[in-house]
């Protein structure tokens, strides 16, 4: 966050995530630029309140049609702890007709719906905070996978282990078992020098003190520093046909990604020398790893087999690369046989660890 211009001392690590003040234009800056976050909300209000009744008038005291459009549909994400209003869809329900009452009492309100709002309501001990969701989808979805693999890999994790890697613009990517190509769009966009939330939309878009011009000069702005590379620096690779033809199906809609080249390879008969031969490079480069596990492992008789042969192969054939490898469990550490750095990962519904470090 301290990379994308925000004061150290404006930030407040919470539960889940940060605090931190800033202008709206910041938000939209935020959004457009930061590949690592899920969503960014925008505070509006707290209050305590221990009925319906409070609770209505503190929302009906919010200028709603400073926030919102008016022609939106709403949708509410409610939690409630230790609170005597405890139940979320009644305070949803009750939320809901007041907000929608006040912004369609506006003279420019027509029944035909632009945007659907997101509203967060957190209620703990009687005191509520609402915020509104700026971000709209998530943001790991970068608006270029439309074709996926199964058991995807989130962008925003592709690129929290490429950093943890030290990624750079210079480097050397191998992504041997692609899938849908997660780790080589992720790595592309980065060596482009192409904001993550770039082509894509947001939800603050709608919102009526959303500069439209402002953000067309903020893209604006970040297309002028796009950087083409002029070499192949990532090769992608995968056994299975479906992926590899999604991941090639995603590939053509961007000109960034000519940098990576997707072919039908076993990980395990693969050598870097050969992929590499006639490129310049000054060092090793990176292996990215996600290899199948859980349910997708069923015909790899179990994990541990599977990440040792995963250690062999490493060991054999890229001695000196950096490495990122997405691990079930700490047991898969031990099974590979190199010494990594854990990461704890939540993932699909699942704690998993990304090993990162270096093959010796």
């Amino acid at each position: 966050m301290l990379g994308a211009g925000l004061p150290e001392h404006d930030i407040k690590i919470t539960p889940g995530g940060i605090d931190f003040k800033a202008r709206l234009n910041s938000c939209m800056e935020f959004n457009l630029n930061l590949r690592s976050p899920l969503r960014i909300l925008m505070r509006i209000s707290s209050f305590k309140a221990d009925s319906f009744e409070k609770l209505g008038k503190k929302i009906n005291s919010i200028d709603w049609i400073l926030y919102l459009p008016q022609n939106c549909s709403l949708k509410f994400s409610v939690t409630s702890k230790k609170s005597r209003l405890y139940h979320s869809d009644a305070i949803a329900q009750r939320c809901e007709q007041i907000i929608l009452n006040q912004l369609q009492a506006g003279d420019a309100f027509t029944a035909k719906k632009q945007s659907i709002q997101t509203i967060y309501i957190r209620a703990e001990q009687n005191f509520f905070t609402i915020s509104l969701d700026s971000t709209g989808e998530l943001l790991f979805k970068r608006g270029i996978k439309k074709k996926v693999s199964k058991a995807p890999l989130r962008e925003n994790i592709a690129f929290a282990m490429l950093s943890w890697a030290g990624f750079s613009n210079k480097d050397i990517l191998i992504d041997p078992m692609c899938g849908s190509g997660t780790f080589s769009l992720e790595a592309a966009m980065v060596q482009s020098n192409i904001p993550s939330g770039f082509f894509r939309a947001f939800a603050f878009e709608n919102w009526p003190g959303c500069s439209f011009k402002t953000f067309a000069y903020m893209k604006k702005q970040a297309q002028e520093k796009f950087f083409k590379p002029t070499d192949k620096q990532i090769f992608a690779s995968d056994i299975d046909d479906a992926a590899l033809t999604a991941f090639k199906q995603n590939l053509s809609n961007h000109d960034f990604c000519n940098s990576i080249n997707a072919s039908k390879k076993d990980f395990f008969t693969i050598n870097p020398s050969d992929i590499l031969h006639g490129i310049s490079h000054d060092n090793k480069g990176i292996v990215m790893l996600n290899p199948p596990y859980g349910k997708r492992l069923e015909s790899k008789n179990g994990n541990g087999l599977f990440y040792q042969e995963i250690g062999k192969k490493l060991k054999k054939d890229f001695k000196g690369w950096r490495v990122g490898i997405v691990l079930p469990s700490r047991e898969s550490k031990i099974s590979l046989g190199l010494k990594l750095e854990l990461k704890p990962l939540f993932h699909g519904g699942l704690d998993i660890f990304a090993g990162i470090g270096r093959v010796k």
